[in-house]
């Protein structure tokens, strides 16, 4: 599955191993930026590999919504977003 913008993916590598973000923009083939709204705030996204990322099958559509309105994303909506998902998957 490729890695899209407002992808659900899990860090693989480095200290946010097993942390789940979401994929704010793809750089180019080998980088995207991630970011949970807790440990990385949209205002500042980690670059990450794409290699060191799981792909999930979720795709959060309110993100890519608010996005394509040029509406801001609130780090707190984007963690709610994240925890939901998460404890559906529990």
């Amino acid at each position: 599955m490729d890695i899209v913008v407002g992808a659900l993916v899990k860090s693989k590598a480095g200290r946010d191993k097993g942390r789940l973000f979401i994929v704010l923009q793809l750089l180019d083939e080998q980088f995207v930026t991630i970011a949970d709204g807790d440990l990385r705030k949209i205002e500042s996204p980690k670059k990450k590999k794409k290699k060191h990322l799981q792909v999930t099958s979720t795709i959060l559509q309110g993100f890519i919504d608010k996005k394509e309105q040029n509406a801001p994303n609130l780090n707190a909506e984007l963690r709610k977003m994240i925890i939901s998902v998460a404890n559906e998957n529990d």
